[in-house]
């Protein structure tokens, strides 16, 4: 027995370090190395249709023809943002839009173009099977310059505002995301209330 106690007395040490030095567990393959959803530096695209419900003719003695106004408009819109995710939460860009609208017949056609900012804060997520947080619920607004040609007959420069609640689902390709937004609009100068309907596409670096 005392010999027994020995010889474990001097094995304990060395079965120590051999335990130290175990090599350590391979890593899991499934374990994620990436993550689900990105959230960063991101830039968008959105194409829709930008309806103006009245269009007073800026200088009617300028172009006689519109008369005093040409009442409802409507026409696709384009744009472009870039910005970044604060957080899941919470978001800041700038904007770039253009759109094309036409009124009545007399009034004829013109062009808008607006530069801005716009926020926009996420109301709650839905996650999926995963418990990734996929499809998310929003509000945003925007503001910013903008410019309508020709001269005179919608205006020339002006501030433009918009916003509205939309959502997004971020696609199992991490970096992208698809969208749907519904904005309440409004021309300043022109007094012009208006609604935007925009189909979005986002990617997050």
């Amino acid at each position: 027995m005392r010999l027994f106690a020995l010889v474990a007395a001097a094995l304990l040490p060395a079965l120590a370090t051999a335990q130290e030095s175990a090599p350590a567990m391979p890593e899991d393959p499934r374990a994620p190395r990436f993550r689900e959803v990105e959230r960063g530096f991101f830039t968008g695209f959105e194409v829709g249709y930008l309806t103006l419900f009245k269009t007073p003719t800026a200088d009617a003695g300028r172009i006689p023809v519109a008369g005093e106004g040409g009442g409802r408009s409507g026409g696709f819109l384009v744009g472009v943002n870039a910005g970044y995710d604060i957080s899941d939460r919470l978001a800041l860009s700038a904007y770039a839009l253009g759109a094309s609208s036409r009124a009545s017949l007399s009034y004829g056609a013109f062009s808008v173009l607006s530069v801005g900012g716009d926020l926009r804060v996420s109301l709650f997520g839905a996650r999926d099977r995963n418990g990734t947080e996929r499809l998310h619920v929003y509000l945003h607004a925007r503001g910013g310059w903008l410019v309508t040609r020709p001269v005179g007959l919608f205006g020339n420069t002006d501030l433009y505002f918009a916003g509205g609640p939309g959502i997004e689902y971020a696609t199992r390709l991490r970096h992208f995301s698809v969208g749907l937004a519904v904005d309440g609009a409004y021309v300043a100068k022109a007094k012009a209330p208006g609604l935007a309907v925009t189909p979005t596409v986002r990617y997050t670096f």
